[in-house]
């Protein structure tokens, strides 16, 4: 699956991690944009195919936070990472709807599958919004539905 159209986010408020990250990515042919905080990300965000790449403790808002608010607006597949996570973060993490919940340092053919997965899981839920929006706008879709 190629990279096309498709953008990595990640808020990370380590620098230095951050672009760790967004460099082993990049060289994998992925389009990247960090983000040090998740305010930033919240304030910047587009809807285009992406995955969100998210540091658990963040200053301000942190991941869980992110997570909570973007998952009211959006279906963006979230992607946790963390120095330093407990089993009630990544309980509600995952039931928050998380693709996966690493921990640093991250390895780096597991980071590459879980965003692969992200993505595909990005590009079909797209997919499907579209194709269930265009039968609701499509007349000839509706018929017998509602017994005409």
């Amino acid at each position: 699956m190629g990279s096309m159209n498709q953008m990595i986010y990640i808020v990370d408020d380590d620098a230095s991690a951050g672009e760790g990250l967004s460099s082993l990515l990049r060289a994998n042919g992925k389009s990247v944009r960090t983000f040090t905080s998740g305010q930033q990300f919240l304030d910047f965000r587009r809807e285009d195919c992406a995955c969100l790449v998210l540091d658990l403790k963040l200053p301000g808002l942190n991941g869980l936070e992110v997570q909570k608010l973007i998952s009211a607006k959006t279906s963006i597949p979230v992607i946790f990472i963390t120095g330093r996570g407990d089993i009630p973060s990544t309980v509600t993490a995952m039931e928050g709807g998380a693709i996966d919940f690493l921990t640093k340092p991250v390895n780096e053919v597991t980071l590459l599958a879980t965003i692969d997965r992200a993505l595909e899981l990005d590009r079909v839920n797209r997919t499907n919004a579209s194709a269930a929006s265009k039968a609701l706008s499509d007349p000839k879709s509706r018929i017998g539905l509602f017994g005409e």
